[in-house]
C-alpha cells in the first residue's frame, strides 16, 4: 500500500460550500468533508449534496480527498455511502467511518461501498476506509477492528467521544493538562502499537483550544513522539504547525542522512555497530535513520 503523507487532516463541515472550497486549497495534507459532528441533524441529507458538489467542482489535486459518514448506528450512514460514492466516487480518496466499536462496523460499511463501486462502474477497491476509534469498546476491539478491511489505510484517535466514553473529567476536547504526564498516552500508543503492528497509519484527533497554538504544538509533539503520523487540524491556523511537526526538522535528516552512509561504510568492514558522533549506531538505529528519510521525502524535504 501507498504511504500517504498526512501531516494534517483539515476538518470541514460538509454543511459549509464556502468552507469545502477553501479546504481543497488549504495547505492540508487531507482535507475530510464532514457529514457527521460538524453537521446539524435537520441538515445532514442537504450536506451530501455539497459534498458531491464539492467533490466534482473543486480541484483536489493537492489536497487528498476523503469524508465522514455517519455512525452505523445512524439512519443516515447508508445514503451516505450510497449517495456521496455513487455521485463523487470517482474523486475519492477514502471514507471515514466514525464511531468504530468493532470488527463488523468497518465489515458493513465495507461491503456496501463494494456493491455501490460495482454497481456504478468503479474500481472495487479503489476507496480506502479510516476509522475512528472513540470508544472503551472500539478500543477493546481495535486489534479485531484493524483486521476488518483491506481498504483500511489509517486508525484515527476521538479523544471527545472517548473521553465520554469512559467518563474521564475533561470538558475541553483534546486538552493534555491537569495529569501528571501525557493524558492521552495510553490511548495513543495503543493506537500507534495496532495501527504499525497492520502496516497502518496513526493519526491524532482534534485539539479544541483553536487559538492555544503553543498547546496544539505541544499536542502534535506528544503524539509525534509516540509514533502518529499526523493531526487533525479543526482550523486553518493548525495546518502549518501539524506540517511542521509531523515532518523531520532539516538537522535530523542530514544526521540521518550521516548516520546511513557512515553504518552502511561499517558493514562493508564487517561491523554490526558504530561509534557515531558519541551515540552507539546499530541496525535498530539504521532503521529509523531510513525512517527519518523516508519522511523527509514525502514531505518533499529531499
Amino acid at each position: 500500500m501507498e504511504i500517504k503523507l498526512r501531516r494534517s487532516q483539515l476538518a470541514v463541515p460538509g454543511s459549509n460550500p464556502k468552507m469545502i472550497e477553501k479546504g481543497s486549497e488549504s495547505d492540508a495534507d487531507e482535507a475530510f468533508l464532514d457529514l457527521e459532528d460538524a453537521v446539524a441533524p435537520t441538515e445532514k441529507v442537504d450536506a451530501r449534496g455539497n459534498v458531491i458538489e464539492g467533490l466534482q467542482e473543486h480541484d483536489w489535486s493537492e489536497v487528498r480527498p476523503c469524508y465522514r459518514i455517519n455512525g452505523v448506528d445512524t439512519k443516515w450512514w447508508y445514503n451516505d455511502v450510497i449517495e456521496v460514492v455513487r455521485e463523487a466516487g470517482e474523486h475519492l480518496d477514502t471514507l471515514m467511518i466514525p464511531m468504530a466499536a468493532d470488527a463488523v462496523d468497518v465489515k458493513i460499511v465495507d461491503r456496501l461501498l463494494t456493491q455501490v463501486e460495482a454497481n456504478h462502474g468503479l474500481p472495487e477497491g479503489g476507496i480506502g476506509l479510516q476509522v475512528q476509534i472513540e470508544t472503551a469498546e472500539g478500543m477493546t476491539n481495535i486489534k479485531e477492528i484493524a483486521e476488518a478491511s483491506e481498504r483500511l489505510e489509517t486508525l484515527i484517535f476521538g479523544p471527545g467521544d472517548y473521553a465520554a466514553s469512559v467518563g474521564a473529567a475533561s470538558l475541553t476536547i483534546g486538552a493534555e493538562e491537569g495529569y501528571p504526564g501525557h493524558y492521552w498516552h495510553y490511548q495513543l500508543a495503543r493506537i500507534v502499537h495496532v495501527a504499525k503492528a497492520h502496516g497502518l497509519q496513526a493519526i491524532d484527533g482534534p485539539f479544541s483550544e483553536i487559538e492555544n497554538i503553543e498547546g496544539f504544538r505541544k499536542s502534535c509533539q506528544n503524539a509525534s513522539s509516540l509514533g502518529c503520523n499526523g493531526k487533525w487540524a479543526i482550523h486553518p491556523l493548525q495546518i502549518e504547525p501539524a506540517n511542521e511537526i509531523f515532518a523531520p526538522k532539516e538537522d535530523e535528516v542530514e544526521k540521518a542522512q550521516k548516520m546511513i552512509k557512515e553504518y552502511e561504510k561499517a558493514q562493508e568492514k564487517g561491523l554490526g555497530a558504530i561509534s557515531f558522533e558519541g551515540e552507539m549506531i546499530d541496525e535498530a538505529a539504521h532503521k529509523m535513520a531510513k525512517n527519518t528519510i523516508e519522511k523527509a521525502r514525502k514531505a518533499g524535504m529531499l
